[in-house]
């Protein structure tokens, strides 16, 4: 596959560097590069073509320096977001987290807390 055929494969879209064609980034798929996930298991999950993932794959390896500055940036705004969003919300979680059961739900909340409680880590 030739450079030109990469760039047109890849274009640059609000969300970033994106699979022409789709809405998936190519920060979603560093993600599960820089995890070792396989090719074939980041084609599966995105439900993408062998010719659009190795023009993902092709994109990444020709410009790594630009797409993992931007990759970097995506993530620091990801957690800027996350951390606000949780700042915002801690008096509403706080507040739903004392609340009652619904009627007749009883028993589904008390299993859904015990199911938590044991996937809590222990100090």
């Amino acid at each position: 596959m030739t450079s030109a055929s990469n760039k047109q494969a890849i274009v640059r879209t609000e969300r970033g560097l994106t699979i022409a064609g789709t809405r998936i980034t190519l920060y979603d798929v560093m993600d599960y590069l820089i995890s070792q996930y396989p090719p074939k298991f980041i084609q599966g999950l995105f439900e993408l073509t062998e010719e659009q993932l190795k023009a993902a794959l092709a994109y990444i390896e020709a410009n790594r320096s630009e797409v993992e500055a931007e990759y970097q940036q995506v993530i620091r705004e990801t957690e800027e977001l996350r951390q606000y969003y949780e700042e915002q919300n801690r008096e509403r979680v706080a507040r739903i987290s004392t609340l009652s059961p619904p009627p007749g739900l009883e028993a589904a909340w008390e299993k859904l807390k015990a199911s938590k409680a044991s996937h809590q880590l222990q100090p």
